[in-house]
């Protein structure tokens, strides 16, 4: 639960002031999920003389959770921590053992790198350079947009609020993401392991987020497809771009199926069972792993 306080000496965390940013917002919902209860005091300045000794104080005062100093500490990509940042060093791991996180080291480092670093760097001023013909906002933009509007009657202290909540559920939805994104990492790093490495696909017996890993994994190369039960029924068959970067497809589907479904691809491929192949040759979908073998066999053959 977070409050206000209206007494600095009253306050278990104290952060700025202000037009509110992604930084502290998001440093005070981790704060609010970490000890369960903020009782939160904004400020422009700060007297420690006046603060509890036990009381967190970021993104403000020029210590250790702040960021503003020309000592503050530094990635090694040379990202200035802020204090999302610092606070996420800290405490970070002790937070996910009391969450019961296995695979605690690779899921604070997914974090920070998914969402803590990125806000981080656009706080010091380090923004993404994005080639788009549209507005495209980032996670820090949206935060920004809960500062009261020019010629609106909005409360800072209650906007603040609005904006934490937002960002506590955001990163509650990011810990099982990139906990979830962990554990089939290593699922597939197993499967990949001990797979026929002569075979040039992939079958997964359920659907498992495989593609990270699998472009990062050197002799898994010559993989052309990943076939996986899909949440519409069946199976589907999926192209392996050539890497995360290149979506080009190591090898694509046929021409002639290209946008066809049912009897009609039935009758092109040769294949019963083969339901729909997208326009854009990337994926099919099959009404049984027996179709899908059927299929894997005719690609790579």
């Amino acid at each position: 639960m977070i409050s206000f306080v209206k007494n600095i000496q009253d306050a278990n965390c104290i952060t700025h002031s202000g037009t509110m940013h992604a930084d502290d917002v998001f440093a005070t919902a981790f704060l609010e999920l970490y000890f369960g209860d903020v009782k939160l005091f904004r400020t422009t300045s700060v007297n420690f003389d006046e603060v509890d000794s036990n009381a967190l104080v970021y993104d403000v005062g020029r210590r250790k959770f702040d960021h503003h100093q020309v000592d503050a500490l530094k990635r090694e990509n040379g990202i200035t921590y802020c204090s999302f940042g610092l606070l996420w060093k800290e405490f970070g791991k002790d937070f996910l053992k009391k969450r019961n996180i296995e695979y605690i080291d690779e899921v604070f480092e997914g974090i920070d790198k998914d969402l803590i670093e990125g806000i981080d760097a656009d706080d010091n001023g380090i923004f993404p350079k994005i080639e788009a013909d549209y507005k495209v906002k980032t996670t820090s933009s949206i935060v920004k947009l809960f500062n009261p509007s020019f010629n609106s009657d909005e409360d800072e202290s209650e906007q603040f609020l609005k904006a934490e909540a937002l960002a506590k559920m955001i990163f509650e939805e990011e810990i099982l993401y990139i906990n979830g994104k962990v554990i089939a990492a290593k699922k597939v790093e197993c499967l990949l392991e001990n797979r026929n490495k002569e075979k040039k696909y992939l079958v997964l017996d359920e659907f498992l987020p495989y593609e990270e890993t699998l472009l990062n994994v050197e002799d898994a190369n010559n993989i052309l497809f990943v076939a996986y039960p899909s949440n519409r029924g069946g199976y589907a068959i999926k192209t392996v771009p050539k890497s995360l970067e290149d979506r080009t497809a190591r090898m694509d589907f046929p021409e002639e199926w290209a946008g066809l479904c049912n009897e009609e691809l039935e009758n092109v491929s040769k294949i019963n069972g083969l339901k729909f192949c997208h326009l854009g040759r990337f994926i099919v979908s099959c009404a049984n792993k027996e179709v899908v073998y059927k299929v894997l066999d005719y690609m790579c053959k």
